[in-house]
């Protein structure tokens, strides 16, 4: 339960990352998830990569909205700003905190519930006014908090627990996020913990929206023959377009791929992304590319998983409004009242 405390006794050898933070310092309380639950292990891909990024706990923002998924902030990262937002409206609150205090790495975790449905004008606006955030998916295709009915990201023709079929269409986050103009785009899976961290990894130090799709499978509804965001049906049809190495500034780069197969990006912050193409000569800069390559690969009943796509030239909010450099809630009277006559002026300009 949330309100036992963690064992507070480390192993003397603990490993330590560069600040001296063992993992336990990303920790948070323990989960009250269902056991077997893919959101764990998001939480704990999550961990791993604040940890291996040598990232300040309390410099970080998470917050969330409501459902299974919007329950596991709580599990990590213990030491960091939080919030936890109403049904579908963590990226409004997101933004405005963002606005508030750039100097943050902010962290939104959502469901697809809580983004597909109720909150999807909230995340359409995120994405196209290119708020510097990791915008996380826990996609399980059901509302697990209410007893398993369909999410709006269902596939068509998937079965539920109780044997109904969905008739409806499903909504693909990944590819409604390359329309509005994400700069990072990336699909993974719980199980696959190996793609998954350095996908957040990479998402974490990219400068703009990014947004990761992760599929997670419900244990309790969604875990079945006929189900589409089952683990034996991701592991079945999962193709992954690339494999991704985060390398930080600080670290020699080497690289020991065959020529040709080796594509390197660097970010905003100078940390370098090595994507390492698998099994179809992808490109991961070509918007419309990814797009198209989704739904051909949708219609041959495969979940494409990767960095779908990165813009590392592209720009953020902060950028798009020429806000200043100091966080607003860092400015002193003077700034924020300048007087009769800047507003003299200001009027005069709108005249």
């Amino acid at each position: 339960m949330t309100y036992l405390a963690k064992p507070k006794l480390l192993a003397a050898d603990a490993p330590r990352n560069a600040l001296g933070f063992t993992r336990r310092d990303y920790e948070g309380a323990i989960s009250t998830l269902c056991a077997g639950c893919g959101h764990d292990s998001i939480s704990a891909a999550v961990v791993q990569a604040c940890f291996d990024l040598d990232i300040e706990p309390h410099k970080v923002a998470k917050l969330s909205g409501i459902g299974c998924s919007s329950k596991t902030p709580d599990y990590f990262l213990g030491n960091s700003h939080g919030f936890n937002s109403v049904h579908g409206r963590m990226p409004s609150v997101l933004t405005g905190a963002a606005l508030a205090n750039r100097n943050l790495l902010y962290l939104g975790v959502s469901g697809d519930g809580d983004s597909a449905s109720i909150g999807i004008g909230q995340f359409a606006h995120a994405m196209r006014r290119g708020v510097n955030m990791t915008y996380i998916v826990e996609n399980n295709g059901v509302y697990g908090l209410t007893k398993g009915q369909f999410s709006a990201t269902a596939d068509k023709g998937t079965k539920s627990k109780k044997g109904v079929i969905n008739s409806d269409n499903p909504i693909d986050l990944a590819a409604l996020a390359l329309q509005l103009g994400a700069t990072y785009v990336a699909r993974s899976f719980s199980g696959d913990k190996e793609q998954l961290v350095p996908l957040i990894k990479g998402a974490l130090r990219h400068g703009g929206p990014a947004f990761i799709d992760v599929i997670s499978p419900c244990v309790t509804f969604n875990n079945h023959n006929g189900s589409t965001k089952s683990y034996d049906y991701v592991r079945e049809h999962n193709t992954a377009v690339n494999r991704l190495d985060v390398i930080l500034p600080k670290a020699q780069i080497e690289a020991s791929y065959p020529p040709g197969s080796l594509r390197r990006v660097v970010q905003h912050d100078g940390s370098i992304l090595h994507l390492r193409k698998v099994g179809v000569d992808y490109d991961p800069s070509d918007r419309i590319g990814a797009m198209n390559h989704l739904q051909e690969r949708q219609a041959l009943g495969e979940i494409v998983t990767g960095l779908l796509y990165v813009d590392s030239s592209g720009q953020d909010m902060h950028t798009h409004l020429n806000t200043v450099e100091k966080p607003l809630n860092q400015l002193g009277d003077a700034y924020l009242c300048p007087g009769s006559k800047a507003l003299e002026a200001l009027n005069a300009m709108l005249r």
